[in-house]
């Protein structure tokens, strides 16, 4: 069954479910330097725009590695942050070799980045499992307009139960889009689902709950970020199991 087939069989399931949808984070590991990796890019892109898989909200998350940048093309958005993550997932899921693309859903199950039904399966399965509540809002830096202050709320950690976690935040932009004029897509217009253009580690969680209250964190947008396309994605993730277990994203613009 073709990709189009697949979305447009889950996709009015998906649009009767939307008020309480739990939110699935899909990671793509990706490159421009990767002949392979557009037709991923693309299935990324319908997953977010879609949203086909009844009670799921799928939090899209493409991030670029650095290590084609030494073929041809050096990728405007890859970061070797990016390396590092999808290497310590090889070590979870005890693969020899990392490769692109490579879909991680929740941090539970990987494959490779172009399988449309397998991602469709395992972000239904995300979507059933318990988790915790993350809460976003915003509001302008009181002291400097420029700013923005991003406040987190994590709920719902049952003493005795939550395991040692990291409160991660990216931030993303949509619609990016590039002439790659050398390597194995040199000729190519690539248009990407929303790309991390920032990602790091803002809080911890004990496995006692304890630090699991409000975070503040204040963010900065460099100039050639385009405001209108960016999200604030946060997340809650095992740092033994690598299980995202909270997730929630908020428009920044």
């Amino acid at each position: 069954m073709k990709l189009a087939t697949l979305l447009a069989a889950f996709c009015l399931m998906g649009a009767r479910a939307q008020d309480k949808r739990v939110p699935v984070i899909v990671e793509l590991f990706t490159s421009e330097g990767c002949s392979s990796c557009p037709p991923a890019d693309t299935l990324l892109s319908r997953l977010d725009r879609a949203q086909p898989v009844a009670g799921a909200l799928i939090i899209a998350l493409e991030e670029h590695v650095d290590y084609w940048n030494q073929l041809g093309w050096v990728d405007p958005f890859s970061s070797p942050q990016y390396r590092v993550r999808q290497n310590d997932y090889a070590q979870r899921f005890s693969i020899d070799s990392v490769f692109t693309p490579q879909m991680v859903v929740n941090g539970q199950a990987q494959f490779t980045g172009v399988d449309g039904a397998r991602a469709l399966q395992e972000i239904g399965r995300a979507a059933q499992a318990p988790g915790v509540q993350v809460d976003l809002r915003t509001a302008v830096n009181s002291g400097d307009p420029e700013l923005l202050d991003l406040f987190v709320q994590v709920t719902n950690l049952k003493a005795g139960k939550a395991r040692r976690a990291d409160v991660y935040l990216a931030v993303t932009e949509k619609d990016l889009v590039s002439n790659v004029l050398r390597g194995e897509n040199s000729g190519r217009q690539l248009r990407h689902a929303p790309v991390v253009r920032n990602f790091g580690i803002i809080g911890k969680i004990q496995s006692s709950g304890a630090n699991a209250g409000q975070i503040v964190n204040t963010l900065r947008f460099p100039r050639e970020w385009r405001r209108e396309n960016l999200r604030a994605v946060v997340f809650v993730q095992e740092h033994d199991a690598s299980k995202i277990t909270g997730a929630a994203v908020i428009d920044l613009h």
